[in-house]
C-alpha cells in the first residue's frame, strides 16, 4: 500500500450564498491553499477536516491499493485525481497524487 499526497489547491468562497442560507459559522474551514498533507495509506491524516475526508477517503482508498486512471483518462497523470469537498459555501479544491513510498 502507497502513501498519497493531498495538497489543497484552491479555496472558494460564496458570500452570497452564505448570506442568504447559511447560519453563522466560526471555523468553518481552517485548511490554507498550498496546505500538504501525506495519507498513510488508508489513514486520515492529522489535522485533515472530517467532511474533505468523507469526500476524498474512496479515492485515497483506491489510489493507495494502486488504483490508477479515474474516468477513463480524466487526470494527466493517471495516479492522481482533482476532487473538491462537500461544502457549497466553501469549496475546498484537492490535488491527490499516489507516491512510490510505502504506507506504513
Amino acid at each position: 500500500m502507497k502513501k498519497v499526497r493531498i495538497t489543497v489547491m484552491r479555496k472558494a468562497h460564496y458570500a452570497d450564498l452564505i448570506e442568504k442560507y447559511e447560519n453563522p459559522i466560526e471555523h468553518a474551514c481552517d485548511l490554507e491553499e498550498g496546505q500538504v498533507f501525506v495519507a498513510n495509506g488508508w489513514n486520515k491524516p492529522s489535522g485533515f477536516c472530517n467532511s474533505a475526508w468523507d469526500t476524498l477517503s474512496p479515492f485515497v482508498l483506491a489510489l493507495s491499493h494502486g488504483g490508477e486512471n479515474f474516468y477513463d483518462g480524466w487526470m494527466k497523470n493517471k495516479k492522481s485525481a482533482m476532487l473538491s469537498c462537500n461544502d457549497g459555501f466553501r469549496p475546498v479544491s484537492f490535488l491527490l497524487e499516489a507516491l512510490e513510498e510505502e504506507a506504513e
